[in-house]
């Protein structure tokens, strides 16, 4: 009897943590975790969350008394106010106290109503969201910390009063089951004169089938934080390599009015109408991905421009595949490239030269092709091209913020011959713009 018991608490546990496991398991659930403010219709759902789970535990209890393990009606209530509030407890008590009481287990919904208003309250009178997240059984630590380290000490207290209200909850549920058996469910050693050592036992699991929700929906949400600041660290690096292209872009462009402002006013007003067109898109768009096609407009006014400066000397040859216009590819990834071909490649050559671009699409691979044939690049400085300069370097970082190792880069120069870069990324529908 006395095995049987401790199996019936044993296995208490294991269905909480299994009940925790599939709930993070559930997309609206665990994105609900991240959110310490909830409206009103949020807490809502999620009391009828924990209602469907811990009260259909209830319901087969009462069908099958023998399952006393699936019966977590209190711990569940609990639950629910320490994570939604007194909404979300209250409201979910009351639910999962429903089974119960056409049962004829009368005492059971204000029990479990004024439990899950008990976790409200805990989690309203934390210092910090967090708290409710880090609270153990183990208190010995917080026993330290209370009297040896002032500045955590209501951070302990805290904590101490957190177990304490668990184990006054299950002290009442064990009061009203002793006073009237048939109207409330407890779990309680049913044999004359129990070992303390039992009694104890049903405190510490109601305890541990508190805590372990919190564990491990506290691990899912630390995972979503990091996931979450990951994102935003990477947006943030993005968005600086993406910074640090334009003005450089703008500064160069510039210069190109400024020298034609005295020698050819007509064509300085027409690089000046060109810039507006540029700067209108760049202000328009702030993702990351944009088409082929798009990318390639870009380059066209771009080129326009640089055409005005250098007149006929420098001439572009586009071969780009149809299929891959609608193609997704990191904005601003063709324009530094292209004006390195243009200022460093073929502005020193006095009869000038051509750029040449093509795409392809090969395997579920876009591949895409700059080259010129201009001056080429010293075999010295091309080693260390991908870590120098504003160009190749910028494209090549934000192709490895954006896609990992799953790219391909290749820089291939000859002086006197010209320069060739090719890029190889994943195949990406429009359907499918990621933002890192």
């Amino acid at each position: 009897m006395r095995q049987e018991y401790l199996i019936v608490l044993l296995l208490r546990l294991c269905v909480v943590a299994s009940l925790a496991s599939i709930l993070v398991r559930v997309g609206r659930f665990k994105t609900m975790l991240l959110r310490e403010e909830r409206t009103i219709n949020q807490r809502f759902v999620l009391a009828l969350c924990f209602a469907g789970i811990f009260g259909t535990g209830v319901a087969i209890r009462l069908v099958a008394p023998s399952y006393k393990a699936v019966d977590l009606g209190l711990e569940g209530s609990l639950v629910a106010g320490l994570v939604g509030g007194y909404v979300s407890g209250l409201l979910s008590g009351v639910l999962i106290s429903v089974p119960a009481m056409f049962g004829h287990e009368l005492f059971t919904m204000p029990l479990l109503a004024g439990v899950g208003a008990l976790g409200g309250l805990l989690r309203n009178y934390a210092a910090a969201p967090e708290e409710v997240w880090r609270f153990s059984p183990i208190i010995d630590l917080s026993i330290y910390r209370m009297f040896l380290r002032r500045q955590e000490r209501w951070r302990a207290a805290y904590q101490i009063v957190f177990l304490a209200a668990i184990v006054c909850a299950e002290a009442l549920r064990q009061g009203l089951h002793h006073f009237r058996p048939r109207r409330l469910f407890a779990i309680w050693p049913d044999w004359p004169n129990p070992h303390v050592l039992a009694i104890i036992a049903t405190y510490a699991t109601t305890l541990f089938a508190v805590s372990l929700p919190l564990k491990i929906w506290s691990s899912a949400r630390n995972e979503l934080i990091l996931e979450e600041q990951r994102r935003l660290l990477l947006q943030a690096r993005m968005d600086a390599l993406s910074h640090q292209i334009n003005p450089h872009f703008l500064f160069n462009t510039l210069n190109s009015v400024s020298s034609l402002i005295r020698t050819n006013p007509q064509q300085a007003r027409a690089v000046v109408y060109k810039l507006s067109n540029i700067l209108r898109r760049l202000l328009r768009k702030h993702e990351n991905f944009t088409s082929l096609g798009e990318e390639l407009e870009f380059i066209s006014d771009y080129l326009s421009i640089e055409v005005i400066r250098f007149g006929e000397k420098l001439r572009f040859e586009k071969d780009a595949d149809p299929a891959t216009l609608d193609r997704l590819v990191p904005s601003m990834l063709l324009q530094p490239l292209i004006e390195n071909s243009v200022k460093h490649g073929l502005s020193s050559k006095v009869d000038g030269g051509m750029v040449r671009f093509r795409s392809t699409l090969k395997d579920g691979r876009l591949r895409l092709l700059v080259e010129d044939d201009g001056v080429g690049i010293p075999e010295v400085k091309l080693a260390t091209l991908r870590e120098q300069g504003i160009g190749v370097s910028n494209v090549n970082e934000r192709l490895k913020v954006l896609f990992g190792s799953d790219y391909k880069m290749w820089i291939d120069s000859k002086p006197g011959q010209g320069t060739r870069i090719e890029i190889e990324i994943p195949e990406l529908q429009s359907n499918l713009v990621a933002t890192p």
